[in-house]
């Protein structure tokens, strides 16, 4: 599934390392559905922003979504095409810069809009302000595509930090803030409420918008349904989707757009690391690494979850060599525990983190001056390409 550890000894530790062949058949997956489905998937970079393999992502999808001015730059240096741009406040010194960098604009909230949009409207379209030529790139558009961001107020997520719809969310509009007719300039609705899930929880996600935004949908000419469709997990029903967005489109006539995040990246590669010591703590026997689960993989300690490690039994064993590992801050939380081993662990053995490319490699920090990992590549010709290394520099250019 992941490359072999053999190739993985000639990464540095630590490492994230992308299996360019597992990439590749998640976007031919990706690719099938929209075009089977007559949609358009494109990349969130969110969860997936290693742009050194921007190029293979363009063999099968047209553009990306971003969230702040940096992303947005980045879609536009890597990939080449404007960015579709979802921020949930946009900034003034900001905005002209990210609408002539930008097809399609979605506002967050009803306020945004109304801020935004420059209160001149000429012959029912909104008038934008120019932005510095310096700053216009050479596809630049004279006017995005403006939307709306909504909380359908239904969601299946069950852990509240990823829960788009609970109570106050700060997160997209709910019906009774809207009118009954959308105003001229606004041509889309963007919804975004699931969180690495199946196509049935979508299925109930689409009755839910439709009974509080049935009237609206049909006012428009493009609908986002965001991220979390988890297409590449094994087991996942594509040919449901695939119904399930064919009918979404042709009963409302929209054009239709979704922005998966982890299933662009999932499980396309892993965090190698390095046992730096091991000792008794009170009985319980410690590995600390050379990688750190609060710097490195904060998800880990957020969601939170155990992650996986190759060759390691996910669960203590008894009559087997057990470990409680921890990274290497001063943080006292930062470890993650308890994994067996077959065999005693030692210093200098490598441990390998499955499944470490999606919502990982964006949330990197250098917490205590840790370095960042490195980044390399797994390529589908058998070889080992280092992308790219971090040091002093990488810590000092975070602060002043």
């Amino acid at each position: 599934m992941y490359p072999e550890t053999e190739r993985l000894e000639q990464a540095p530790s630590p490492c994230f390392v992308l299996d360019e062949a597992k990439l590749r058949q998640n976007l031919q997956l990706i690719d099938s559905v929209q075009r089977e489905a007559g949609v358009t998937i494109i990349l969130a970079l969110k969860g997936f922003s290693m742009f050194s393999a921007f190029p293979l992502v363009r063999e099968y999808l047209s553009g990306a979504t971003a969230s702040s001015l940096n992303e947005i730059k980045l879609v536009n240096e890597y990939m080449n095409v404007p960015a579709h741009a979802y921020v949930p406040a946009y900034r003034d010194d900001e905005f002209d810069e990210i609408l002539s960098r930008s097809s399609h604009v979605t506002f967050n909230s009803w306020t945004q809009w109304e801020r935004f949009r420059g209160g001149k409207e000429e012959g029912g379209k909104v008038k934008t302000s120019e932005a510095p030529r310096s700053s216009i790139p050479p596809f630049s558009l004279s006017s995005p595509s403006f939307g709306i961001r909504v909380n359908p107020q239904y969601s299946e997520v069950a852990t509240d930090m990823y829960n788009p719809c609970v109570p106050g969310s700060r997160l997209g509009v709910t019906r009774d803030k809207l009118p009954d007719t959308l105003p001229a300039g606004i041509e889309g609705l963007h919804f975004h409420t699931l969180c690495e899930n199946d196509s049935f929880t979508l299925e109930r996600t689409l009755a839910a918008l439709e009974a509080k935004f049935g009237d609206l949908l049909r006012q428009v000419k493009w609908v986002n349904m965001g991220g979390g469709h988890l297409m590449t997990r094994e087991g996942y029903d594509t040919r449901h989707l695939v119904g399930l967005l064919k009918n979404f489109r042709e009963k409302y006539d929209v054009e239709v757009i979704m922005e998966p995040g982890s299933a662009i990246g999932w499980q396309t590669g892993v965090l190698v690391s390095t046992v730096l010591d091991v000792f008794d703590s009170q009985g319980i026997d410690v590995a600390v690494l050379d990688t750190s689960f609060a710097a490195h993989m904060p998800d880990t300690l957020e969601m939170p979850y155990k992650p996986r490690i190759r060759d390691a039994y996910q669960e203590p064993v008894a009559g087997k060599p057990t470990y409680r590992l921890g990274g290497m801050t001063c943080l006292a939380g930062d470890f993650m525990g308890d994994y067996s081993f077959d065999r005693p662990l030692a210093v200098g053995d490598r441990i390998i983190f499955e499944d470490m490319i999606h919502y990982t490699m964006v949330k990197t920090s250098t917490f205590n001056g840790v370095n960042l990992p490195a980044i390399g590549i797994a390529r589908e010709d058998g070889t080992f390409q280092l992308v790219r290394e971090y040091g002093y520099d990488s810590f000092k250019d975070r602060l002043s």
